[in-house]
């Protein structure tokens, strides 16, 4: 493929880095946990009858009790979230009320759509660097059952009288038709990419290569009438098939375009779920007997076309791993979210990243995209693969609706 199209005038910043890769400072801003719900299925999974304020509770307390830390210590937390109305501010509050954070914590929460669950860590990890605090949570969440099919944004027709404005409407499965258009990629490219997701993942789930990230989770589940209240335990990813291939891929119609290439089965599935990341400078773990999974290094958040929003991670990748001193071959697993196949593939090609580095474990087409939790999921995800492949450096990018990339850039202890 050809490179990058349009210039990223983003100035890498290298130099001015806090965090080196390579080098431990007690300055570091490391990982202490980061763990996730199961992603399951949206309006028919094991949270269909979940808020996203008790999904919340899940992963905060399992933060508690995985990691024993006094939560009177935790002094922010920030929740990314992206259909909650109002921000999801005051459930967000009550969920880390009621899994044991003193009045003293205190809790905000932002959108920046696809991205947010990682513009909350790295809120928080830039608040620690600062000064600002010493010990925070960076945490996504969204149920989209709950959330998802019910928002409506007024805009004012004004604006729209410029093109690239008006862009920022378009559906974003016709973005995903834009990508595959504009730099050639084919239905059967997309679907192959979309199986080996899926593959990746049944082989990662049986293999209980997610055991170590997600966090079992007991909640109440109605039957269809909304009635007969039952309690399970939620421990499993739901939209793993195993049994996915190029060949039953290519049955399913095109989902935006009678002729598009864009299928249920290449784009990222309706989930509920969410993540916790535990964040604080390596002295302060060292000084509380933490342990420590891995650090922050650096991140990277740029703009692209709104019409073909889905490039964004091919933009941020560069500046983020520029901004650690990296090169992209030095990166040894990426967490590319799979919003669309398109968009992903695209991304792999035109930075000419191995296939065997990304997504190790399967992404978004076979796992899920609970839009605002999955920022957070990734760097949950990230580490333990790091783990098991005795590797040290990974990124976690996505691309961001309305035509944004982020990316970010984490080093394993």
């Amino acid at each position: 493929m050809s490179g990058l199209p349009y210039p990223i005038t983003l100035p890498a910043l290298a130099d001015s880095q806090v965090t080196r890769v390579g080098v431990k400072s007690p300055e570091d801003v490391v990982v202490v946990s980061a763990l996730r719900t199961a992603l399951t299925k949206g309006r028919k999974g094991g949270f269909k009858d979940v808020l996203a304020d008790e999904l919340l509770l899940h992963v905060f307390k399992g933060t508690i009790e995985r990691t024993g830390i006094d939560p009177a210590l935790v002094q922010d937390i920030t929740v990314g979230n992206v259909a909650g109305k109002g921000g999801l501010a005051t459930p967000s509050r009550m969920a880390a009320l009621a899994a044991g954070f003193p009045e003293t914590t205190s809790v905000s929460t932002l959108n920046r759509q696809c991205s947010s669950g990682l513009q909350a860590c790295v809120q928080i990890a830039s608040a620690i660097q600062c000064g600002l605090i010493d010990i925070g949570i960076g945490a996504g969440v969204e149920s989209m059952t709950s959330d998802y099919f019910s928002r409506e944004v007024p805009l004012s027709e004004k604006l729209q009288q410029k093109q690239v404005v008006a862009d920022c409407k378009i559906p974003m499965g016709i973005t995903s038709e834009n990508v595959a258009a504009d730099y050639g990629l084919s239905r059967t490219e997309q679907d192959a990419f979309s199986a080996k997701s899926h593959q990746k993942a049944a082989a990662a789930q049986k293999a209980g290569y997610f055991k170590d990230e997600i966090l079992p989770c007991t909640v109440t589940i109605l039957d269809k009438d909304g009635q007969n209240p039952k309690t399970i335990v939620v421990d499993q990813d739901e939209g793993i098939r195993a049994s996915s291939t190029v060949e039953s891929l290519s049955k399913l119609k095109p989902a935006f375009t009678p002729t598009g290439t864009t299928t249920a089965g290449n784009a990222s599935q309706i989930s509920d779920g969410a993540a916790a990341v535990l964040l604080m400078k390596r002295k302060t773990a060292q000084k509380l007997n933490l342990p420590i999974l891995g650090k922050y290094v650096t991140s990277a958040s740029v703009g692209v076309p709104p019409r073909v929003m889905g490039v964004g991670p091919a933009y941020a990748i560069p500046v983020a791993v520029e901004r650690a001193g990296i090169k992209i071959s030095d990166v040894d697993v990426y967490e590319i979210n799979e919003a669309f196949a398109s968009q992903a593939l695209y991304t792999v090609k035109v930075l000419d990243i191995p296939e065997e580095k990304v997504n190790p474990k399967g992404g978004a087409i076979a796992i899920g995209h609970p839009l605002g939790c999955t920022g957070a999921r990734q760097v949950a995800t990230l580490f333990p693969e790091l783990k098991r492949q005795d590797k040290k450096i990974g990124v976690t990018s996505m691309c961001i609706g309305s035509g944004m990339g982020m990316a970010a850039v984490w080093e394993r202890e």
